[in-house]
């Protein structure tokens, strides 16, 4: 009898009985074949590390802003504090040569070339004498022409 033959007479259960279970095959491996997705694991790692770094960098090198706003907030609308706290911010933020000296209108000068845009004639004459005068209609609007000024000034602008 050839081993593809069956009896007529065998039963389902003992044909059953005569099935071999398979092998199971060898497990996947989940790791990547080839060395191009190692490489871009590694590619992606690096550009997150310098995104990092170049965020901790800027975040720390606008320190000084973050100051001269809290003290800006603290300050009310004293025009005086508000000059004070201009000066202050524009000496931690560009080279002192180039800041210490100005005085009037190369002051304000200064201010509207780092800022990118001028400042209005009623607010000019309340940051250079504040000191000396009361202003106490122009003083809002002076307060938050600095926040803006702090905020927005480019350090790499020609001094």
């Amino acid at each position: 009898m050839n081993e593809t033959e069956i009896p007529a007479d065998t039963s389902l259960v003992e044909l059953l009985d005569q099935l071999v279970v398979p092998e199971l095959p060898a497990p996947i491996s989940m790791v990547p074949q080839t060395m191009g997705w190692p490489i871009v694991g590694a590619v992606l790692v690096l550009l997150l590390t310098y995104a990092l770094w170049r965020w901790f960098r800027v975040y720390r090198a606008n320190a000084y802003r973050r100051a001269a706003l809290a003290e800006l907030a603290g300050a009310g609308d004293d025009p005086a504090q508000v000059a004070r706290i201009l000066r202050r911010a524009a000496l931690a933020g560009f080279d002192r040569r180039d800041v210490a000296g100005l005085r009037g209108r190369d002051w304000i000068a200064f201010l509207e070339k780092t800022g990118g845009e001028p400042w209005e004639e009623v607010l000019k004459e309340p940051l250079l004498t504040g000191p000396y005068r009361h202003y106490a209609t122009i003083a809002p609007r002076l307060t938050a022409r600095a926040a803006r000024w702090i905020r927005t000034h480019d350090r790499e602008a020609p001094s």
